[in-house]
């Protein structure tokens, strides 16, 4: 492929892009509500679709299409649970999110907890673990661009270009107007990569197989492989539980639960979000079934060396303009994504750990600090993108798994009136050291994946170190409020 195209291309999306950053930015009030969620103001279209755009990313058109090509129908379910889980959980946590954040004022996910349980350390030590896994995840968006510019091009672009020019789009769109930027841009991102998506898997279809039906015949009979279990029961519940649970264990996602203007767009939120993800999911799994067969066919011209490089090959191998639509669309989800995690990453910086060491800080001084953190951390996603350290699949599983710790956290702050700041504080800490060491040390111990033992042992050091503290007594009284707000705004 000509870089010329490529930059072209990018070129166009990008001018887009920033017209609309623009837009939202003369629309920017003042201070941290604004600049972090929006002044909850956002109506449920843009909720749902940025939510959509910040949860699928890179991972999904570049790793779940390498995990579906590698490992078959088994990641296919991996990602369903996913969806159906979310969808679940949206409906129990998403309106109490809202009524929480509207009630009490709250601009992240550790804002609540602090507040909940009356201890601003519990914010801090819910900031630090998110800060620490989430780097990882977001560099997962930098690796996926870096190697669709680099095998899309046969490394005529070269993977750090590609890694460096996403940081730079995703850092102007956070750093022109904050949440109103990211979110609209999120918008016109996931309009991009989802119809970008559909035209290239109707190509697929009628190009190489002649049809849906013979699209499936195919894989039926001549790829069975494709349709077998192929990873053992201990490799499937480390790798999904915490995919599972990632609309509350995952600040970047959860933060957006506090932004619609009123109930019926968090509504429309979950319903829009929920056949967006089927679809999107639907789609991105055939992507990883069709390539497999075709490869192993030899149908499409360049080898596969690892899983990532699934999606660039087929790329080659279609004509130029469906190429550049749907590499705009990858790029356009990688965007969106970085550009929400280190929004999400700089809020809990500024608020949840500048905030309580200086409280005489004023609003406006910690937006000004919070765009600096933005640079600070984009710094940070690059060096960690430049060790290429995993698939990005399982790079964005690791994270997810190492946050999946606090998710007890969340559930006894809505349904828990006796668990104390000390239990949750202590479950984060024990537990995310222990998922930390068990994933860089690979060890599994009785052959169970590291995300397992650490939400156990979140949860018995949460409930056993509660149950030997005293709570503040808020609990009855906050969960209270929360479930009449619930009630009152017509969500049972």
């Amino acid at each position: 492929m000509n870089p010329l195209y490529i930059f072209l291309a990018i070129g166009i999306w990008a001018f887009f892009g920033l017209i609309i950053a623009n837009k939202a930015r003369k629309k920017l009030g003042s201070g941290v509500s604004e600049f972090y969620i929006g002044g909850r103001k956002a109506g449920g279209f843009v909720s749902a679709l940025t939510y959509a755009a910040t949860t699928f990313s890179a991972f999904m058109m570049v790793g779940l299409v390498g995990l579906v090509f590698d490992s078959g129908v088994v990641a296919m379910g991996f990602e369903l649970i996913y969806i159906l889980s979310t969808v679940v959980l949206l409906f129990v946590f998403a309106p109490r999110f809202w009524v929480a954040s509207k009630e009490f004022g709250y601009s992240t996910p550790p804002d609540l907890l602090a507040d909940r349980f009356g201890d601003k350390k519990v914010g801090i030590v819910s900031a630090g673990l998110s800060m620490i896994w989430l780097i990882p995840y977001a560099s997962a968006q930098l690796m996926g661009v870096g190697v669709l510019f680099s095998i899309f091009t046969g490394g005529t672009i070269s993977y750090m270009t590609g890694v460096l020019l996403m940081a730079v789009f995703s850092g102007v769109a956070a750093i022109i107007a904050g949440f109103k930027s990211v979110s609209w841009t999120d918008a016109f991102q996931g309009m991009t990569m989802l119809i970008a998506s559909l035209i290239l898997v109707f190509f697929v279809f009628n190009h190489f197989y002649g049809g849906a039906v013979e699209f499936f015949s195919t894989i039926s009979m001549g790829s069975p492989d494709l349709l077998s279990i192929n990873w053992d029961l201990q490799m499937f519940i480390g790798m999904t539980l915490p995919w599972a649970f990632f609309a509350v264990s995952n600040p970047q996602v959860s933060q957006r639960l506090f932004v619609s203007n009123n109930i019926k767009s968090i509504k429309r939120m979950i319903i829009g979000f929920s056949i967006f993800a089927l679809i999107y999911t639907i789609v991105t799994t055939l992507f990883g079934f069709s390539i497999s067969n075709l490869v192993g066919q030899g149908v499409l011209s360049g080898s596969v060396g690892v899983a990532d490089e699934a999606m660039p090959v087929l790329l080659k191998n279609v004509p130029t303009i469906l190429a550049l639509i749907t590499f705009t669309g990858i790029f356009a989800a990688a965007t969106s994504t970085l550009g929400s995690l280190i929004l999400t990453l700089s809020s809990l910086g500024t608020e949840n750990i500048v905030k309580p060491l200086k409280p005489e800080f004023s609003e406006k001084k910690r937006v000004r600090i919070g765009r600096f953190i933005i640079l600070i951390l984009l710094a940070a996603c690059v060096l960690f993108a430049l060790g290429r350290f995993d698939l990005i699949a399982v790079v964005s599983v690791w994270a997810s798994g190492g946050l999946l710790v606090a998710v007890p956290s969340f559930f006894a702050a809505f349904f828990w009136k006796d668990a104390t700041s000390e239990g949750v504080i202590w479950s984060i800490l024990v537990a995310g050291v222990l998922t930390g060491a068990l994933y860089f040390s690979g060890f599994n111990p009785l052959g169970v994946w590291p995300p397992v033992w650490g939400l156990l042992t979140s949860i018995v050091t949460l409930v056993g170190v509660s149950k030997f503290t005293q709570s503040d007594g808020k609990g009855e009284t906050f969960i209270e409020k929360v479930r009449e707000g619930v009630n009152d705004h017509g969500f049972k």
